[in-house]
């Protein structure tokens, strides 16, 4: 729950284009980092829009990506997708890197996470060996929708998060 919670807050930061409450690590490319809190409380994530979403024409809210770190819950890395409408109950959403074979992810209202810490590692490590990212999702209304992500500056983001939270 705490997970979540917190997600949502950074979820509201990331989809205001600011971090209320955060400090700004720095741009980078098509990435930006955070953190937030002090001590124990740390934490810190980076974010990113797509460049490209299709269907076009439909209509939904924010759209993006989270990775976060909670340093207090040894957390590192948990990979979160905002798709901007609800998916469909119970399903999965499809993140491809670089065109390769899909990381699975399960879905909560408009929230996809990874199903566990070993993902999460797989898919920011992918990411940072990568150069986009496509992801496929379907509201509820079974709307089938795709969205893909630039993964310039993800190191970067992902290396001033890294120092910041250890």
């Amino acid at each position: 729950m705490k997970r979540i919670g917190f997600a949502l807050t950074m979820a509201w930061a990331a989809a205001s284009g600011t971090a209320h409450g955060a400090e700004s690590l720095g741009a980078f490319t098509d990435w930006t980092a955070f953190h937030d809190g002090t001590g124990k409380a740390k934490n810190c994530f980076i974010w990113s829009k797509p460049k490209s979403t299709a269907p076009a024409n439909v209509n939904r809210g924010d759209v993006y990506v989270l990775v976060t770190h909670w340093p207090v819950d040894k957390a590192r890395n948990v990979f979160e997708v905002r798709a901007g409408y609800p998916y469909k109950e119970g399903s999965e959403v499809e993140v491809a890197i670089d065109g390769n074979k899909p990381f699975k992810l399960f879905t909560k209202d408009s929230t996809a996470w990874a199903p566990d810490a070993q993902t999460d590692n797989a898919i920011a490590e992918a990411m940072r060996k990568g150069r986009s990212m496509t992801i496929v999702g379907t509201s509820a209304r079974g709307t089938k929708t795709t969205d893909t992500y630039s993964l310039s500056g993800f190191s970067g983001a992902m290396g001033a998060i890294d120092k910041e939270c250890k």
